[in-house]
């Protein structure tokens, strides 16, 4: 013997029970396109500045820069002497009576945005002072202050200057290492 538990529908009643049926659906599906909404709006400001950037590059007649294309390379002249080889590729020397000069070219590349300025000033410092060997850029000797380089360098592409470093004779033999901090000011 089988229990039914459940509702007897009649067939009239089955028509109403679809009817109501769609009723709910469809007064579902409007109420959930009935959404709350708001709208609101949002100011937004900012100041445009010009602004310069300054990398360093490798010169295709000099010391391949470590870091080139960064504010923050190194140029290593290597293992130098008054008259031994020079290991360093692109590592030029000239001797002098009591002294000897290493040189090696490089790039300063100095990219502008959103200024009207047409050229930049250059200058080069010591980042701190040494007492017995001259570095220079370019012909200008380099000290604690800011030496200007040049005043009327262009942007977007690499302008070449040559790093040396004299050192005496007297000079005794040992590593060096100096920082040189360059500076851009776009005129």
């Amino acid at each position: 013997m089988s229990t039914y538990f459940g509702t007897f529908i009649r067939p009239n009643q089955k028509a109403f029970v679809i009817a109501a049926f769609v009723g709910l659906v469809l007064a579902s599906a409007n109420e959930a396109g009935a959404q709350a909404t708001s709208t609101g709006t949002l100011t937004v400001t900012a100041t445009v500045e010009s602004s310069i950037n300054m990398t360093f590059e490798t010169d295709a007649s000099g010391v391949s820069l470590t870091g080139a294309g960064t504010s923050t390379a190194t140029l290593a002249f290597g293992t130098v002497s008054a008259y031994g080889t020079i290991a360093t590729a692109n590592v030029s020397r000239v001797l002098g009576a009591s002294d000897f000069t290493v040189s090696s070219p490089f790039g300063v590349k100095v990219v502008k945005a959103n200024s009207s300025s047409s050229n930049y000033t250059l200058q080069a410092a010591l980042g701190s002072a040494d007492a017995t060997n001259t570095w220079s850029v370019n012909t200008t000797a380099l000290t604690t202050s800011n030496q200007t380089l040049g005043s009327s360098y262009s942007y977007g592409s690499a302008v070449p200057h040559t790093m040396k470093l004299l050192v005496p004779f007297s000079a005794s033999s040992g590593a060096l290492s100096k920082l040189v901090n360059f500076t851009a000011t776009s005129n």
